[in-house]
């Protein structure tokens, strides 16, 4: 059986104190009790910079001003191969909340630990704290 593939755009939004916000996936989701950057599957047609932009709006209440593509990630599940575009982001209106009831938190971009992240962020997150 052919694997389903997602494209997911995600979020690396990150104030002037090198501080980094990131989100619970909630209980009844793939990967739930991991912290994320938060994001979202791109729509068919969608660019990874529209569903940035669209998600963080529908997930954490901001507008994405400027951003720029950090880092992209293939990564195969037992049932389904996703394909990550990481961005960081650097300028936003509006400030950032678990706009969907997700538990949220600001951290130290040296304090990520890696294994509180899915399997597929784990680069990123070693990326983030070198």
């Amino acid at each position: 059986m052919k694997k389903k593939h997602l494209h997911i755009s995600a979020g690396i939004i990150r104030n002037s104190q090198q501080k980094i916000f990131i989100t619970k996936r909630p209980e009844g989701t793939h990967m739930a009790g991991f912290w994320e950057f938060p994001g979202g599957k791109l729509e068919q047609g969608e660019l990874p910079e529209a569903a940035l932009i669209r998600e963080l709006e529908e997930e954490v209440g901001i507008i994405a001003t400027q951003y720029e593509q950090f880092h992209r990630v293939d990564h195969e599940f037992e049932d389904r191969i996703i394909t990550l575009y990481f961005f960081i982001v650097s300028a936003w209106d509006n400030e950032p909340y678990g706009k969907e009831g997700q538990d949220s938190r600001w951290v130290e971009q040296k304090a990520l630990v890696e294994n509180e992240f899915p399997p597929a962020n784990r680069v990123i997150v070693e990326m983030l704290i070198q």
